[in-house]
């Protein structure tokens, strides 16, 4: 144990759960750390000193004051069925009280085998890890919710995937890794004072104002399903594609949780999946809204012993409360659609408006960021959209501005708050990776995280970031990694 140092100030409320939720773990030492990113940003607002946070710290062979280290355990539908599961390779080593006294968790994801590993060695390698890193970065500049990186460690052993790896350790924060899994396993294979303790403690730590609520898991489980609404509606704005929208990769916080196989769709089509293991389309980007809508209902149905004591009425509250997601997601989504296009007032024709664009741009192949950045700028032509059917769609989506109180300019700034002007590009993050990780160069994704820091700036040094990758006859894929 050594002493505090660095500003670290850790409880552990979740050891406060029935023992099952849980497994003690410490972190398995590694031969050689070293510190290869340090988020300084993230550092300072956990209120830690970033020059005194070291390799030792962020590998797990050392371990702060405070820190009651442990492996969660979870179930979850993986692609459809049911599966138990657990950190296989995360341990959480606590959760930091910030000086403003917010709690996150603090987890060391490639920190060892735990008894959730089911076979697996517990490790993670660089490029996955500096992956996570890069894309939860770039989705807190987009103003998403997420889980966020402090920092990445190479462990100076190797790992053996494919081929061999370069081993290394993210250490990840996050308001909690309470997930629909969570709750899965805990009325799968808890009993229901299990289950009432779990709700009660995610109540306490994320949603205290239900507490006294009249049924607090009813306002617990609607409570979720607005937070997942407004998340996934964000996801579609900016063409982000999760990839592996399984129930344990759902938080309750609504929060963005784990980078594997997720990316940035370029050309525009709602059947796009970048994923090597989704050979379906489950997780396709057109298909994520529903499937939320799925994923919360089996969290509706773990939470069916304690919604009431009767239970065709307690059946009859999680119904309910489910079919409000749809109606919910829609309505964040033409918000957002409205925002993208300028538009300050509600008119019944705006669905129709953003739904006939987004056609043209899948019949036209339209790149989707670049898009709504072009009309942000007025540059439409220069994208390739110089055709009768654009031409008619641009004179009708003006005629509607024309119908708001707000000036144009006022219209515009909307749109320049509304759509990035870079997000990452998939072949971006890709050089980046080989930089860093055949390299071990890290120039390249410094100089990509410095654009990606403030999205919506529309500066000079991020016009190079816009371009489209080189045609190919290979489509992009990516891979369970993280």
């Amino acid at each position: 144990m050594m002493e505090k140092k660095a500003g670290w100030n850790l409880e552990n409320s979740y050891k406060s759960l029935p023992g099952t939720f849980f497994t003690l773990q410490v972190p398995e030492p590694v031969r050689a750390p070293k510190l290869m990113v340090l988020n300084e940003k993230v550092a300072e607002s956990l209120g830690l000193d970033a020059e005194k946070i070291g390799a030792d710290v962020l590998s797990g062979n050392e371990i702060p004051e405070g820190a009651e280290s442990l492996a969660q355990a979870y179930a979850g539908h993986q692609f459809g069925h049911f599966n138990m599961l657990g950190d296989g390779r995360a341990v959480l080593i606590g959760e930091q009280i910030t000086p403003e006294g917010k709690r996150f968790d603090i987890q060391l994801k490639g920190g060892g085998r735990t008894p959730y590993s089911r076979g697996g060695d517990g490790r993670a390698g660089l490029g996955p890890m500096l992956r996570e890193h890069i894309i939860s970065e770039a989705m807190h500049g987009l103003g998403i919710p997420t889980t966020r990186s402090l920092g990445v460690v190479t462990t100076g052993e190797p790992i053996y995937r494919e081929t061999e790896q370069e081993g290394a350790i993210l250490t990840r924060v996050a308001a909690s890794h309470l997930r629909v899994g969570t709750f899965q396993f805990a009325s799968r294979f808890g009993e229901v004072d299990d289950l009432r303790a779990l709700a009660d403690y995610t109540l306490e730590r994320h949603y205290p104002e239900g507490k006294d609520a009249p049924n607090r898991y009813l306002f617990l489980l609607k409570e979720v399903i607005k937070r997942q609404a407004a998340l996934i509606a964000k996801w579609q704005m900016v063409g982000f594609i999760h990839g592996v929208m399984n129930t344990d990769n759902m938080t309750i916080s609504g929060e963005t949780i784990d980078y594997g196989p997720c990316a940035f769709m370029d050309t525009y089509d709602p059947k796009t999946v970048f994923s090597s293991i989704d050979v379906q389309g489950r997780y396709a980007y057109g298909n994520q809204p529903p499937i939320a809508g799925w994923n919360l209902a089996r969290f509706a149905e773990s939470l069916l012993p304690i919604l009431h004591p009767e239970q065709e009425e307690s059946l009859k509250l999680a119904q309910e409360a489910v079919l409000e997601f749809p109606k919910l997601y829609e309505g964040h989504w033409l918000d957002g659609m409205r925002a993208k296009l300028g538009i300050f007032n509600e008119e019944e024709g705006d669905r129709a408006l953003a739904e006939e664009l987004l056609d043209l741009m899948h019949k036209h192949q339209s790149d989707f960021t670049n898009t709504f950045r072009s009309l942000t700028l007025g540059r439409e032509k220069s994208e390739g959209f110089n055709t009768s059917d654009f031409t008619s769609w641009k004179e009708r989506w003006k005629e509607r501005l024309s119908r708001q109180d707000e000036t144009m300019e006022a219209s515009k700034q909307r749109m320049r708050t509304s759509n990035p002007s870079v997000i990452p590009r998939n072949h971006r993050v890709e050089e980046a990776l080989k930089a860093a990780v055949e390299e071990d160069d890290l120039t390249v994704m410094n100089d990509l995280l410095a654009v990606l820091k403030d999205p919506y700036a529309y500066s000079t040094d991020q016009e190079e970031y816009c371009t489209l990758p080189s045609p190919t006859t290979r489509p992009y894929r990516t891979f369970c990694g993280t």
